[in-house]
């Protein structure tokens, strides 16, 4: 009697009460994913689509649609060499900073994770504490330390830095995936004649594919998108990344504000393909994991 008592489903647990909770969450997950779509995005379609008016329509009405539509704010911008020198100038910095965060915190990540050495959690638990300073508190010594080696007004006085900042994260995501790799396979490495950093090159680092895909991401990202530390080295303007350039730009054209927003709209446009093309491929890479 009891263990039939006990084995009867609760009230909560019918059938229909499950099919009743899950009509009433699916339209309240339905709206809360559209609150946070339109939170992201109205601000940035504001952004494009004003710049395709003109300073005397948004000062007339902020909000409205154009009429007619304004090009030439756009085609000012791409046809200028300004422009393009900050999106050269970015994209170095960033592909720099993406490459040696990836690579070094690879292979300190790698270290921590495989090897058995005294320290070896102390030394973690310094990288981990590198997460907790933003890069502003260590502005002053930094530049004292870039006037030192002579890299100001130079691209890799602001790419080495952000790579060291990218090293914390990078190393945390990392270790995790490298030591859940079973040992049995690099026993089986071994066997075969394979050395430990060919271990790590050929096995390691193609199983850690989502992984490593994050961590460049989130690299570029943070690299692409900096703006003190570029303020600190830089005072060339030909050296400008994009941040600094929507700032010189927004003081240079101040009363054509249709303008500094269309600027505003294409140095956007690049982050955003980006990390739209680069999330197709962690889902590609996590679904090739999960299959595997």
């Amino acid at each position: 009697m009891t263990a039939a008592v006990l084995a009867a489903p609760s009230a909560a647990d019918k059938p229909g009460v499950r099919r009743r909770r899950m009509s009433l969450g699916t339209p309240i997950s339905y709206m809360a994913a559209l609150v946070v779509v339109g939170i992201t995005l109205v601000p940035i379609l504001y952004v494009v689509v004003s710049g395709f008016r003109t300073s005397a329509q948004i000062n007339t009405a902020p909000v409205a649609w154009p009429h007619p539509w304004v090009v030439s704010n756009y085609t000012a911008i791409l046809t200028s060499g300004t422009f393009w020198t900050f999106v050269m100038n970015s994209s170095i910095i960033a592909v720099v900073a993406t490459g040696l965060a990836v690579v070094c915190g690879a292979m300190a990540a790698f270290a921590l994770a495989r090897y058995s050495f005294k320290g070896r959690e102390a030394l973690f638990s310094l990288f981990m504490v590198g997460l907790l300073f933003p890069a502003s508190v260590a502005s002053l010594p930094l530049y004292l330390w870039l006037h030192n080696l002579g890299l100001l007004e130079n691209l890799m006085g602001v790419a080495i830095p952000e790579a060291a900042f990218s090293l914390p994260i990078t190393i945390f995501i990392l270790r995790p995936f490298l030591r859940a790799i079973p040992a049995e396979l690099e026993d089986a490495a071994v066997v075969d004649g394979t050395s430990r950093l060919g271990f790590f090159r050929r096995v390691l680092l193609p199983l850690s594919r989502p992984a490593i895909t994050t961590v460049a991401i989130l690299s570029f990202i943070t690299s692409w998108n900096a703006y003190l530390l570029p303020l600190l080295v830089f005072n060339n303007q030909n050296h400008y990344t994009l941040p600094l350039g929507v700032a010189t730009f927004q003081s240079t054209y101040s009363q054509d504000t249709a303008k500094i927003l269309a600027f505003a709209a294409l140095s956007m446009l690049p982050a955003l393909l980006f990390f739209m093309l680069a999330e197709r491929r962690i889902v590609g890479s996590l679904t090739g994991a999960i299959k595997g």
